[in-house]
């Protein structure tokens, strides 16, 4: 059955309805499985309609998900799901459908697997390609508790391309752990995967209409490997995942299916239907003429095509992330000059810092949560040989519905401590235009940090010009300084006019404009640094560093990021839990205060 449009009423699921754990799933026979995919995915559709969320992988393996539970006693045998945006059917066949509805929501279920959530969530999977690392630690472990159990990953969307998995496949050859690998090939990340291996896997897949596979590649790793076999086809992927699982060692099961599979829209564009939006009512829809705001994102991939198109040595590299920072437009007008290097972020750094040794100006896209994977590069091939590269950190502090693995919330932290980083903090459009220019300039490294969501307007008492380790005052006030390190800016500005405080927007973390800091220090009574970022180790860490080392002991208050894990919700919630809205920037000074 095949869906054309996202149901915005509840399916009728008879036979799902019967199911509130594997262990239902394995009463049935499997002639009513075809039916129960037909339903599974229905209301996958609805389910993800009302809340929004990831769903063409999901949808891909709809069939694969019902196999595996129906073979595997799980939870007691380990099913790991990578990437984790695979595991919406997962979790609607392990008790939690009616959960569903709140998916992404405060309070509702994690959209990736949670340990704390289900056991049935053996892994946290929210970044990619852990889950053969994972699987072989769990299989290995099996075995020295003296359990002969099952321990199967469930890697795909593009996840096989980074190097982590292939060191897992490397070492698990030699352990000779219960371990079954499948691959799920759906020659597609977000994106269509690039690459060598995506290349190998299209090249024997169109061999197989003419010739056995060989699949020398896993081979070579001394891995038993099978397939490839339609993984949506259930009396072939039945047999075969018995097969798989009968044998012994470590072994690989090359599975090829469709993301978006059932679904039309999906099927025909699997990249804009990667994550859908939560369907407004129709009462709910904007009326309003005004246009959207542009997304930090898209300011800075417009900031990427008007600075490639007058220097030809700007190169842009992103780990898989084209559609999500933006680099769209730059691929199609510098095709040659643009870099999608799969999921790979540490090879995305060193290639940067390889572009910068003889002469390119790479821009190296990532996201904050992912730029933690390419830290050692980072250090030890950018920052110490103090090369070229400009580090433009997408998605930087709380992100909203997807969660604590997603969130960017210690970039500050890892990058300030690096010798001669600079570190730049834009609280708005025009601010994230300037800064990624004066750090495209910069001779060194240079990274700047901007948000997920809508860029801001920019001030209108701003428009100055920007210098290295300057900041800017917007009011002058009494008693309280208020030192903003980039966007929230606007929730500061409400605070300072309501209670006449100073307000200066610090915009480099690194070199503070230690100036500034000093006269602020002898002037007010309180200091109060405000940053979307963990507390620990941040810009308002910077700033104390700064007074002690200076002997100024003007008190400060630190505003950011609790230490805690800031579970899903809106970005909106988040920032009110985390007393980061005006109304708790207010009462956390008033509080220190004694009001």
């Amino acid at each position: 059955m095949m869906f054309n449009q996202i149901p915005t009423t509840r399916p009728i699921t008879p036979l799902l309805d019967q199911i509130d754990s594997p262990a239902a799933l394995r009463r049935l026979s499997r002639s009513q499985f075809p039916q129960l995919a037909r339903e599974l995915r229905a209301f996958l559709l609805y389910s993800v309609g009302q809340t929004g969320g990831h769903f063409g992988a999901g949808l891909g393996v709809v069939e694969l998900t019902i196999a595996l539970h129906y073979l595997l006693q799980t939870p007691d045998e380990d099913l790991i799901w990578d990437v984790g945006h695979q595991s919406y059917p997962h979790k609607i066949l392990t008790g939690r459908r009616e959960q569903m509805l709140s998916m992404r929501q405060k309070g509702g279920l994690s959209p990736f697997p949670k340990r704390s959530e289900s056991p049935f969530d053996t892994f946290g999977t929210g970044h990619s390609s852990t889950s053969i690392s994972a699987a072989l630690g769990m299989a290995l472990a099996q075995r020295l508790q003296g359990h002969d159990r099952h321990t199967v990953a469930v890697i795909g969307d593009g996840a096989m391309t980074a190097g982590m998995a292939f060191e897992a496949l490397h070492h698990a050859a030699h352990t000779g752990a219960n371990l079954l690998v499948i691959l799920n090939d759906n020659d597609m990340s977000i994106s269509r995967n690039e690459g060598g291996l995506a290349s190998y896997l299209a090249r024997n897949l169109k061999q197989k209409t003419d010739s056995p596979v060989t699949a020398e590649l896993f081979k070579a790793l001394e891995l038993s490997y099978t397939g490839p076999v339609d993984g949506h086809n259930f009396s072939l992927l039945l047999p075969a995942l018995e097969q798989a699982l009968a044998q012994n060692g470590p072994r690989l099961l090359h599975v090829v299916t469709r993301k978006g599979k059932g679904f039309a829209p999906a099927e025909a564009d699997p990249v804009g239907y990667h994550a859908l939006t939560k369907l407004e009512p129709p009462a709910k829809a904007s009326t309003s003429a005004t246009p959207k705001r542009p997304k930090y994102c898209n300011v800075f991939g417009r900031w990427l095509c008007e600075t490639a198109s007058v220097d030809n040595r700007l190169v842009g590299i992103t780990p898989a992330m084209r559609e999500g920072s933006d680099l769209v437009a730059f691929s199609r007008q510098f095709p040659e000059r643009y870099f999608d290097v799969a999921i790979a972020e540490q090879h995305a750094a060193t290639l940067a810092a390889g572009f910068a040794c003889r002469g390119m100006k790479p821009v190296l896209a990532i996201y904050s949560t992912f730029l933690q994977r390419a830290y050692d590069q980072v250090i030890h091939d950018i920052a110490t040989q103090q090369l070229d590269v400009l580090l433009a950190v997408d998605r930087a502090g709380l992100v909203g519905e997807d969660g604590a693995t997603h969130a960017g919330c210690f970039d500050l932290a890892f990058l300030r401590c690096l010798p001669d980083m600079v570190l730049m903090t834009p609280a708005d459009e025009a601010d994230l235009m300037t800064m990624l220019t004066l750090g495209y300039q910069h001779k060194g490294p240079a990274a700047v940090r901007y948000p997920r969501g809508a860029a801001a307007l920019p001030q209108a008492t701003a428009i100055d010009s920007l210098q290295l380790g300057k900041s800017r005052t917007l009011r002058e006030g009494s008693k309280v300084a208020l030192l903003n390190f980039g966007p929230l800016l606007n929730s500061a500005q409400q605070v300072a006019e309501a209670n006449d405080y100073t307000l200066v927007d610090m915009r480099f973390v690194k070199p503070l404009d230690s100036k500034r800091l000093e006269a602020l220090a002898a002037s007010h009574e309180l200091l109060v640094s405000i940053e979307d970022h963990a507390v620990q180790g941040g810009a308002g860490s910077a700033v104390a560093e700064f007074l002690q080392q200076a002997g100024l002991t003007t008190p400060l208050l630190m505003l950011g990021i609790p230490d805690r894990w800031i579970a899903h919700a809106t970005r909106e919630e988040q920032l009110i839990e985390c007393g980061l809205d005006a109304g708790g920037i207010e009462a956390l000074i008033h509080q220190r205060l004694g009001h």
